[in-house]
């Protein structure tokens, strides 16, 4: 199974975070993984029950499902989120999988983590495509929890976020085309400038997560 581990430190209290991601009316503004959540009618089973949707193209959506497994409150305030997950649309590289979000009350904040594993299909053209699918999977997930963080702490809305994650992307690529214009010596210092030089602090920025768990979180 393909795994993946994001983790960040919110400077916001645990009930805050929670709300904003257990919301499916939420969830889905600072959540690049998901365009659409959809609660389920209950049907007597206990289990809370969602469909999702996600836009890959304009106008080509793959439909998911999900079921909350269980939740944990402790009395310290840390608490546990699990869920089990999957897609019947052949399209989508996963198959099925299962993850947890994790609420860790530390000092000034939350420290704030997913951990998930997840099979995908179309055999062994499905693991050859998940060596970019997954990387690309566990970046979109980090990315999101940056934009969920400066949300919370600078008040920045999801939708500005964005916006200015695509205006700092297309600032880059611009410098980037007026120095091919100039020179090759100059072009190179300009790619390195366009990927190394860090994001603005009001631009999410994957980076700022930690990405491997600790021995306390395997």
């Amino acid at each position: 199974m393909a795994r993946i581990y994001v983790e960040t430190t919110i400077a916001a209290p645990v009930e805050r975070i929670w709300t904003l991601t257990q919301d499916y009316r939420q969830h889905p503004r600072w959540d690049a993984r998901f365009g659409r959540i959809d609660p389920v009618p209950e049907d007597g089973s206990g289990a809370a029950r969602f469909t999702y949707a996600t836009a890959v193209l304009p106008g080509v959506e793959i439909a998911g499902y999900g079921v909350h497994s269980g939740e944990r409150h402790r009395s310290d305030g840390e608490a546990t989120s699990a869920l089990r997950f999957g897609s019947p649309d052949p399209r989508s590289p996963i198959r099925e999988g299962s993850g947890y979000w994790r609420y860790v009350p530390v000092n000034g904040g939350t420290r704030f983590l997913t951990g998930y594993a997840y099979r995908t299909r179309w055999g062994r053209a499905g693991r050859l495509a998940d060596m970019a699918f997954g990387p690309a999977f566990g970046w979109v997930t980090a990315w999101s929890f940056d934009r969920l963080r400066l949300w919370l702490e600078h008040g920045i809305t999801p939708e500005r976020a964005r916006w200015n994650a695509i205006a700092e992307v297309v600032l880059r690529a611009a410098i980037v085309a007026a120095a091919l214009t100039i020179g090759p010596v100059v072009a190179v210092g300009a790619v390195g400038v366009a990927l190394f030089v860090p994001p603005h602090r009001h631009t999410p920025a994957a980076r700022r997560c930690r990405r491997r768990p600790g021995k306390d979180d395997r």
